[in-house]
């Protein structure tokens, strides 16, 4: 065991925020379905057993095979990924609340999601600030090494703001919940503003250096994390701020869940025509699977929960139906996803150490040394 995990990296956890966000975007669907919430009770379920096994697993490899935590550390292409650490606590314990209370109740779902709430919070702030400082200061990057996978610790603080109001109805009344949610639209114009610098390095490296290698292509999906989360933030805020925050504030929130989702949600639609060429092309071009095919999941559910609250504020059918179509492309990615995971790890393809690999591209991009990717 202690062996199987030497080569087990953080970008693992995105399994656990893929399964979590199937099971919180079906739940908010605006169609009733017999047994889907019973089903995604279910799920959710699932990601809480995958992230248990995961910290565990992970726990041994700080403890046994320092030297390759080290390495990830100081691998530009891996050290992005502990954002996915926090973003896996906290769609677990969102999962709690949302999902998880009709199986455990609500007092056991509010204190495991204060825990995992808390705890990702930390982790997601922790790793916003460390990891563009390490890029800085210990890594060794060049503009053609730019990859969407840069965006994920700036995103970990976004998760956050989407979640963090699920718990304002439980606590006491009064500057209690009103720090709450003002805490989280502060992480949500950190989390907004550091993705608005990143982003046009992203794009630029994209348009000038030509598609990304074919194990990368999938994590085009992303850019549609902070797109779609930042919408489900400004409609968790608007749910819960009257009678939390003073007027005209809490009106202000409903009113900037749509002047601002509406516009963003159009952007993450037309990011998504782009990705899903970009993978078309890719697969066309031999692309095999890898973890980062579980980008098809977790950025799209944020994009299925703000379809969602769009349709809350706005009471058009057009969000609803959107909201139920990305929700089809999330199961779908999920399910491909899984299963090719379970057969990776049963022929122990996926826990073996890097191999190199011969891509064939317009520039040269660097590539990780640690299988972050595999």
């Amino acid at each position: 065991m202690v062996t199987a995990v030497r080569h087990l990296g953080p970008h693992w956890y995105a399994a656990v925020m893929g399964t979590a966000a199937v099971a919180t975007a079906g739940a908010g669907l605006p169609v009733h379905v017999p047994g889907l919430r019973t089903v995604c009770t279910g799920v959710w379920a699932l990601s809480l057993v995958l992230l248990a096994t995961l910290l565990a697993a992970r726990a041994l490899h700080w403890t046994h095979h320092r030297d390759q935590a080290r390495a990830h550390l100081l691998d530009p292409a891996t050290a992005p990924f502990y954002g996915c650490l926090a973003m896996a606590l906290l769609a677990v314990g969102g999962g709690a609340i949302t999902v998880g209370r009709d199986w455990i109740g609500t007092g056991a779902a509010v204190a495991l999601d204060v825990v995992l709430f808390g705890a990702g919070t930390v982790v997601g702030l922790a790793a916003a600030v460390a990891v563009p400082y390490l890029m800085a200061v210990r890594h060794r990057v060049e503009p053609s090494q730019a990859t969407p996978v840069w965006l994920l610790p700036l995103v970990a603080p976004m998760v956050s703001a989407a979640l963090g109001p699920l718990l304002v109805p439980h606590l006491p009344p009064g500057q209690t919940r009103e720090t709450l949610l003002l805490a989280c639209f502060a992480m949500f114009g950190l989390s907004l503003l550091a993705t608005l610098l990143m982003l046009p390095i992203v794009f630029a490296r994209l348009i000038t250096g030509g598609p990304l290698p074919l194990v990368l292509t999938p994590t085009l999906f992303l850019v549609l994390g902070p797109l779609g989360q930042s919408t489900t933030a400004v409609g968790m805020f608007a749910d819960v701020a009257p009678g939390v925050v003073p007027e005209p504030y809490s009106e202000g929130f409903g009113i900037l869940a749509v002047l601002y989702g509406v516009p963003v949600m159009g952007f993450a639609l037309l990011w998504f025509g782009l990705a899903t060429a970009h993978v078309v092309r890719a697969r066309r071009h031999g692309m095999g699977f890898a973890m980062t095919w579980w980008a098809f999941t977790f950025p799209v559910g944020t994009c299925v929960t703000g379809a969602e609250a769009l349709g809350r504020h706005t009471g058009l059918v057009a969000y609803e139906a959107l909201a139920v179509g990305l929700y089809v492309v999330l199961l779908g990615a999920w399910l491909v996803a899984s299963v090719c995971t379970a057969r990776g790890l049963l022929s122990g393809v996926l826990l073996a150490g890097p191999r190199t690999v011969s891509v064939v591209r317009r520039p040269v991009t660097g590539r990780t040394t640690s299988g972050a990717v595999r």
